[in-house]
Parts: structure tokens; sequence; C-alpha cells
């Protein structure tokens, strides 16, 4: 996807607007097809947006960095000698150490990784982890041997590349993984002060990121129930809460073959232990939902809001088939409030059309494949010569209801003896009672609750942000490569996956800075812009003063500058270089 801008006049003044497309390709042609208007701001909102990225990243340039003193030196230069060396990534590293220094990691990894006897702080070689995996997401190996020489976080963080080897990067990441609980307190009040975010509603998910290798030494690497589609592979569950608008507040990780049920217990305790108890709605899918983990809920007085598993519809199926009290909330979405009467708790009743089109599409197309194989058997056994074992005719009949098994239970298949040289022929029932459920259940699923102060509406859109927590995962997985893990031993793991959390926080502080911005909500987008800015060496020879070097930074192109201009984010235009790296003679 692409920024772009464009420009319109109206009652004499040029507006400025922006588009994020995206390339999209049409038989033989590559179109921009426009994803978001993200409109212009006016004075007042580019006013909050500068206040905002003062607030997030303080003041523009930092002397010590930026100044190497020389600004007022005037020398004569000779024009036939000027040369540009040492090209560096620039704008997406400095951008990222903006942000690990707005959620505060860099003030609170200093005081957490106190420096005692090592060369490099293990404060310093943290930002390297995590502004990698922002960044470029690659391996620790990667990292030292290519990527950080490429950059200008040598100059950024005043550390020479050849301080950063994947040894001292594997150290980090032992250091960095026994405050993870520290991280993450820390993390949740600082989002509270940037952002305003509120913790009363609490959104609970689980994913799986597979392993590369055996991981023999890691009694988590388990297979189990993979959502990479990869079940050949060992793998870890990660469980990760998140704010309503997304921000991560913490994460645990449990055995590859732990299911979803078994870690709610673990992770609500612990993430009350860090945040507080009071006043929580904790929001999950059914997955979660098991008999014991509601009433462990009940029980310890916590609140919540549940999916419920289909088979709950089931209890509810004359409310559902009422048409009366049913509120509409959107277009294609209209919910409806019931009792659960064995425990009291409310129960949501939801409707969606675009989910019945799903649903229905979904049950057409596994019944066209259940018919056109129970077709072709049939003809199989109309044209055998000889008599066909029964029983694997009926194992065939298995596997093609199992593969297709969402419309399995409409069909009522079984084999009757005949005359026929196969010896029996195949007889296929539809199922009426399948396809009356059907269609009164397709595009609707159940809500259960015991929150009793909250409208249908509320509790509704409530559910709907589990969106961000999916998200959240996909980020990790497709933007910040979480997936596969190629570390071995099980602390390592760890701490990688706290690494790519830490990474995440940056992107999400990132997504909502730009939000407020009014630059839409696409973090690579605006990192991908800002890479191309980069820092060069200038060498000027001069007649008087032999050869200067001057560390500069690109000037932005129209783009990119309006693009810092709406975030608020002033660039250097010079880098401090280290007095032994000065190539600077004085001569009289």
């Amino acid at each position: 996807m692409y920024l772009r801008a464009s420009t319109r006049r109206k009652d004499g003044k040029v507006h400025r607007y922006w588009r994020l497309v995206e390339s999209v390709r049409i038989g033989r042609r590559v179109i921009q097809r426009t994803v978001a208007h993200l409109g212009e701001l006016d004075g007042a909102g580019r006013l909050k947006a500068r206040a905002l990225a003062r607030h997030l990243i303080g003041a523009p340039e930092q002397a010590a960095l930026f100044d190497d003193g020389h600004r007022e030196l005037t020398v004569p230069v000779r024009l036939e000698g000027i040369r540009v060396e040492r090209p560096r990534q620039f704008g997406d590293v400095y951008l990222a150490l903006a942000l690990w220094r707005a959620v505060g990691l860099s003030e609170l990894t200093e005081s957490l990784l106190a420096k005692s006897q090592e060369q490099v702080p293990w404060a310093t070689i943290a930002a390297v982890l995590v502004t990698a995996r922002l960044c470029e997401p690659s391996s620790e190996l990667h990292i030292a041997e290519d990527w950080y020489r490429r950059t200008a976080l040598p100059d950024l963080l005043q550390l020479p590349d050849s301080q950063v080897n994947k040894d001292r990067l594997y150290r980090a990441l032992d250091q960095l993984l026994p405050h993870k609980g520290a991280i993450e307190a820390h993390l949740a009040r600082r989002a509270g002060e940037l952002f305003a975010l509120e913790h009363e509603v609490l959104l609970y998910d689980v994913t799986s990121t597979y392993f590369e290798g055996l991981a023999e030494g890691n009694t988590l690497a388990a297979r189990g129930y993979s959502r990479d589609h990869r079940p050949d592979c060992k793998q870890v569950c990660i469980a990760l809460v998140v704010t309503y608008d997304g921000f991560p507040l913490g994460y645990e990780v449990f055995a590859g073959n732990q299911s979803d049920v078994k870690t709610v217990e673990q992770i609500v305790a612990t993430m009350e232990a860090r945040h507080g108890v009071i006043g929580r709605v904790w929001i999950a899918d059914r997955g979660m939902a098991s008999r014991s983990n509601l009433e462990w809920l009940r029980r310890s007085g916590r609140r919540y809001i549940i999916g419920a598993p289909k088979s709950a519809l089931k209890r509810h199926a004359s409310a559902l088939a009422d048409d009366r009290g049913w509120v509409r909330l959107r277009e294609d979405v209209a919910v409806k409030l019931t009792k659960e009467v064995a425990t009291g708790d409310t129960v949501v009743l939801c409707r969606s059309a675009a989910r019945r089109d799903k649903e229905r599409a979904m049950h057409e197309k596994f019944s066209r494949r259940i018919e056109a194989g129970l077709a072709k058997l049939a003809t199989r056994l109309e044209r055998a010569q000889r008599p066909l074992e029964r029983g694997a005719v009926q194992r065939q009949i298995g596997r093609l209801l199992q593969a297709n098994q969402r419309a399995a239970a409409r069909y009522t298949v079984t084999l009757i003896d005949a005359g026929s040289p196969a010896g029996f022929h195949l007889n296929v029932a539809v199922n009426e009672s399948f396809d009356a459920w059907a269609a009164l259940t397709e595009g609707a699923y159940a809500l259960t609750t015991n929150v009793t102060d909250w409208d249908e509406a509320k509790l509704w859109r409530a559910y709907i942000q589990l969106t961000q927590a999916e998200a959240a995962f996909r980020i990790q997985k497709d933007q910040l490569a979480i997936r596969p893990i190629w570390h071995q031993r099980a602390d390592r793991v760890e701490a990688h996956i706290l690494v790519c959390f830490l990474a995440f926080v940056l992107w999400k502080t990132l997504e909502l800075w730009q939000a407020r911005a009014g630059l839409g909500n696409s973090p690579r987008t605006v990192l991908e812009e800002i890479k191309r800015i980069s820092a060069h060496d200038v060498c000027l020879p001069t007649t008087t003063h032999g050869e200067i070097r001057l560390r500069c930074v690109t000037q932005p192109d129209a783009l990119q500058a309006m693009l810092l201009d709406r975030l608020g984010v002033t660039l250097p235009k010079r880098l401090r270089l280290d007095h032994s790296a000065l190539e600077l003679a004085l001569s009289a």
C-alpha cells in the first residue's frame, strides 16, 4: 500500500488530501485502488498532532547527538572532489527509537538492566533487538552481520557496529526476559498516560506459533491444534490480553498442546495481579466458554462476555425463531436479549446478514461436494463386475462425510442389499430437519454474560472488539515475523516472544499516533515511506582545512515532508560523528 497526496483548489485556497491506496491486479492491468480517504487536518488539528508528537517523543533534536560543533565553520571547498559515502537507512530506525523512548522503554530498561562490567549497556542492545523486529524482522545473526551496519543506529545509539554481534544479542535476550512482568505493568500505565486508554474492558485470545527444528530441550514445545496449519511442527500457545483499543497489556506462553479453556484461570489471575481487579470485564471467544470456566468466573465475582458454543442456540431456538424483540444495531446486524435459566446469565442472540451469507455458501459448497462424491460412488457400484467389500465402501463414505462435515449431517447414507454384481446399492436421504435448522441458525450466534448494567448494543460492540486481539496476532505473525521460531531453548523462545511483544507495542503506539494525526491506521505504510530517508557521509575537500566529513540526513521529498508534518516530527539535518571517526584536518 502507498500514501498518495492530491491537491484541490477551492475558494482560492489549496487543499491537500491524503489517500491510502493499494496496487491491485485486474486481468492484465494493475490499478491503484483507494483503501481509505484520510482527509486533511485544519490548523487546530495540526496543532493537536504536534502537541501529541511533543508528548510522545519530546524535543525534535538533541544537541549532543546531532550537533558536531562545526555548524558555523566557513571554509572554501574544492567542488571537483566532493563525494557521498556510506548511505544508511535512517527514517524508520529514527522513528522506531522515538517510539521506544515515547513508551518509556528506554528509561525503564536502563533502570532494570543496570550496567555492571559489560562494555555495552544491555538496555542499548534491547533497543536494537526491538527496533530490528519492528523495521526489518530477522534473526539475531542477520541483525549482527548485515542489518545493523546498514542503518543509522550506530550514530543514533552511539554504538559502533563492531560492538554488535550475535552473542551479545543472545545474552541481551537472557537479560531482558526476567523483567517481563515489570515491563508489562509499566506499559499499561504509560498507555493510559499517552492515549487515555481505558482498562475496564480486557480482550483475551489465544494463538499458536510453530518451531523449525525438534525443540527437544523445550518442555513447552508440543504438537497440538495449529492455527498456522502446520500440524507437522511442534508449537507453543500464546495467550494475549489487549485493551478495548487493541493496546497490548500482557501475554503468557503455554504448552503447544494446551487447550484454550485451560488457560483462562492463569491468565486472568496474572493480569489482575498486575493491573488490578475492580471493574474488569473479560471478553473472550467461545473457545474459552467451558462450564467450569464460567462457574469459576461467576463464583469469583468477575464479569465477562464470552461467545457461547453453537450448540447453545438449541436452548434458545424459540427466542431465535420469534421475530419480536430484535434490535437492529446496523443494517446487517440485529440482537436480542434472553436469559439462561440454569445460570441466570444474560444471553445475547445475534444475527448477521454477512455471516448468514457466508455460512449458507459453505453449506451449499460442502453439500455439492458430498453429492458429487456420492454420485461418483453410486456409478461405481452400478458398473461393478464383481462383489465389493461392504466395509471398504462404508469407509469411503465416512471419509467423504468427514472431509465435508459442515454438511455431513444433512445426509443419511445407507447400503442396501441388491441383486446387482456389487451386492448392494447406495441409498441417500436428505434430512429435512437439517435444512430447517440451518435456515434458522445460519448467521446466528450467541454471547453469554453476567454484566447487567449494559444494554444489548454495548454488549455486542464490546464483544466485536475481539477483532483487536485477532488483529494483534495477525500483525505479529505477518508484519513482525513471530513465526517460525528458530530458537530451541525454552528461555530463548520466551525471550523471542517478548521482543515480538515489545515490537507490537511500538507498532500499536504508532498506529494510535497516526490515527490521531489523521493518517489512517497502517504503520507499515508510514515506516516504508520514512525508510527511504537515509543518512550519508558528505566528504568536502577544502583548500584550507583538509577534508571535512559531514554526516547528513537526506531532505524528505514532498510526500515524506507532508507525512512528517502531519505526525509533528522534525528530522535532524546532521548527525554527530564520533571523535575517533571524525576526519577533520585543521591547518593554519
